[in-house]
């Protein structure tokens, strides 16, 4: 007889991790060579190559890429139907910004949202998950201001390599730093059923 947990696949994080920079760099590459528009167009196709590779390799998609991926169709197509590069350049901005609502307003409602993303990986108590959505949610709105901030404030090219090559070292950097609190609330995960 087969375990029920048989049919779950695991994808390896290198390969996670190359399937949430690949849109990243292919945007970079076709703005580069092609302009904003292009590289708009080129953003989407290979989101969407990304989530069926996720999809394929792991039969799951994780929230974050899945609304991600939502708010580059949306804001992608309103830069290419407009012809309005301001569109594109403001979806990392609702994109953190909705992260931060839904983390932090979770939080307000008394229902965290983080255990449900990360619940699978990590075992906190009820306090850190608590102090690690507060920092998160604030992460995500500090990235939203400073990416309203840079896109305002610099070409499109520049504005585009940030985008490639500044968020996701912030992120990893961030990420990072918060593993002593998460050492600190470590909770001993409940026995499985049987065990």
């Amino acid at each position: 007889m087969t375990e029920p947990h048989a049919t779950l696949r695991t994808m390896h994080p290198l390969m996670k991790f190359a399937l949430e920079l690949g849109p990243l760099v292919v945007f970079f590459i076709a703005n580069g060579r092609a302009g904003i528009y292009v590289a708009t167009a080129a953003f989407m196709v290979a989101t969407l190559v990304a989530l069926a590779a996720m999809w394929i390799i792991a039969r799951k998609i994780a929230v974050m890429p899945l609304v991600s991926a939502g708010v580059v169709l949306v804001f992608g197509t309103l830069t290419l139907w407009l012809q309005d590069d301001h569109f594109i350049k403001m979806k990392p901005t609702m994109v953190n910004g909705l992260f931060a609502l839904a983390l932090l307003g979770g939080l307000y409602f008394k229902k965290p949202l983080l255990p449900y993303v990360l619940g699978d990986v990590f075992t906190l108590t009820e306090e850190g998950w608590r102090r690690l959505t507060i920092r998160w949610g604030v992460f995500f709105l500090a990235m939203a201001v400073l990416n309203e901030i840079v896109w305002r404030s610099v070409s499109t090219d520049t504005w585009v390599t940030f985008k490639t090559f500044g968020y996701l070292p912030l992120t990893l950097v961030f990420a990072m730093a918060q593993v002593p609190l998460m050492t600190r609330h470590a909770a001993e995960a409940a026995p499985k059923a049987g065990e």
